[in-house]
């Protein structure tokens, strides 16, 4: 008899809610070095808010709520006070409460310490209005909840290509696509359906930067999710969320570009991929198995969709939720911001000189220096102190799958890794989440070879091995091979 195929599965409560959260034009947007523009000129598309209640059936209590958002990020100050606000007003516990950014670069930096800049008076306003949103769409979220079923299914998508690419006539590392190198293609569709079979909501977790629009850009977009939520909300009716993966090494094939359309075709080769294996997907709660020969020309084998039994089902409504700090060092070259000042000062010197000789591509680069400088002096200004970065780590089970929510920007290794050592497991790999410190991890290898992610690392070589060891062993006695 061939093996019954289970598709991965859990029962709980689910329940979502979308908003839009589209900051003014003419909000401060410089979010590149090598922009010239510091005002946003108008939207390519809007962007959005979703939020989805996740809890196990019958303790809403003990879940979380995930609000996937488009933004890039924000600074330590704002994402804390943002939640803050979204705690309060919907009476959750910060720590139910997991804000996962979509990582789009064309939303704008949305940094209160940049009032004074064009455009900068009117982020600290937009801010309050976002939290002020997001409360009510974990409040709507909440009061949709109902019993549902999700389903998890894996497709391919190679719009997301490595990006650690050598340039040889420069003789040095540049962030870009690079041919030779290998990308995680993989993405995971997540289908909520409820009782009743309506779909209620796809969830899309792919990594990717969504750096399809760059410096050229002026419009408020949120880049491929956009037209990849698009695609999909068409087909199914129901919200989708876009959920961002290990994507440190990871970015369009084709980007860095100002033009939208672009951006568009990027998010639809996304969707297409997630409605390939959204089409793909078994009904919920069934497993396909075996039906037996039918005589005819030939003998054929059928399949059905039978309904799952009793055991089965109870096993799919298992909770465990965990959550533990690693400490991860801090490398032992990290810069101080004494330093940091001194080297910002020599960049405005450089780039006054530039200016002076009428040499404006020459003070381009040195500005794009010193707004280097400046985050790094975000970065390393609100380190916690001492020798190890306390590095919070959130997993929870739910049925057949695991469900990572980590914060910082990961090599996909951490994604291929756990799903590797974990085969038998769904696993959702949400980063950047509550906030984007410690910054990138790359993989011990990217250090000391002047790829820019692990320049600017805060966390020393082989963190990212130990906390994806770390995650595994708690993964491995959930999901023993």
């Amino acid at each position: 008899m061939p093996t019954a195929q289970e598709t991965p599965q859990s029962l709980c409560s689910f329940g979502v809610a979308r908003c839009d959260v589209t900051p003014p034009v003419g909000i401060y947007h410089r979010m590149w070095g090598a922009a010239s523009h510091e005002r946003s000129t108008g939207v390519h598309r809007r962007l959005s808010a979703s939020a989805a209640s996740i809890a196990p059936l019958g303790n809403p209590a003990a879940g979380v709520v995930l609000m996937a958002i488009d933004h890039c990020l924000l600074w330590d100050l704002e994402g804390r006070k943002v939640l803050d606000i979204v705690a309060t007003k919907s009476g959750l516990s910060p720590e139910q409460l997991l804000i996962a950014y979509s990582h789009t670069h064309a939303s704008g930096l949305m940094d209160t310490g940049r009032s004074d800049r064009p455009g900068g008076e009117l982020i600290a306003p937009y801010l309050a209005d976002l939290a002020e949103k997001l409360a009510g769409l974990v409040i709507e979220a909440r009061k949709n909840a109902q019993s549902a079923t999700l389903c998890y299914g894996t497709g391919r998508c190679n719009l997301a290509a490595h990006r650690d690419t050598y340039d040889e006539a420069g003789g040095r590392f540049v962030c870009g696509f690079n041919p030779e190198g290998v990308g995680d293609d993989t993405l995971v569709l997540i289908r909520a359906t409820a009782d009743d079979g309506r779909t209620l909501a796809t969830m899309v977790n792919y990594a990717c930067h969504p750096t399809t629009l760059a410096w050229q850009n002026t419009l408020i977009s949120p880049d491929f999710p956009g037209a990849m939520r698009e695609v999909i909300e068409q087909a199914t009716g129901a919200p989708c969320l876009f959920l961002q993966g290990a994507s440190g090494d990871l970015g369009p094939r084709y980007g860095f570009v100002g033009d939208t359309a672009v951006a568009d075709r990027n998010g639809r080769q996304l969707g297409y991929a997630a409605l390939s294996a959204l089409e793909g997907m078994a009904p919920p709660r069934t497993r396909f198995e075996y039906a037996g020969p039918v005589e005819s020309g030939a003998v054929i084998g059928t399949w059905r969709h039978a309904p799952l039994d009793a055991d089965r089902l109870r096993g799919l409504e298992a909770w465990s939720l965990r959550r533990w700090t690693v400490d991860l060092p801090y490398r032992p070259d990290l810069p101080t911001a004494e330093s940091t000042h001194l080297e910002r000062a020599r960049w405005e010197r450089d780039e006054q000189e530039a200016l002076s000789r009428a040499d404006r591509a020459r003070a381009a680069e040195c500005r794009a220096f010193v707004e280097r400088m400046d985050r790094q002096l975000v970065r390393i200004g609100n380190l916690p102190p001492g020798p190890a970065f306390p590095f919070e780590v959130l997993i929870w089970k739910t049925g057949d799958a695991a469900w990572l929510a980590v914060g910082a920007e990961h090599y996909q290794y951490l994604q291929v890794e756990l799903r590797r050592r974990s085969p038998g497991a769904a696993i959702v790999v949400l980063t950047l989440i509550n906030g984007w410190q410690p910054g990138y991890l790359p993989t011990a290898a990217a250090y000391g070879r002047g790829i820019y992610q692990a320049e600017i690392a805060v966390l020393a070589a082989g963190s990212l091995e130990t906390l994806t060891d770390c995650i595994a062993r708690h993964l491995a006695e959930w999901f023993p091979t």
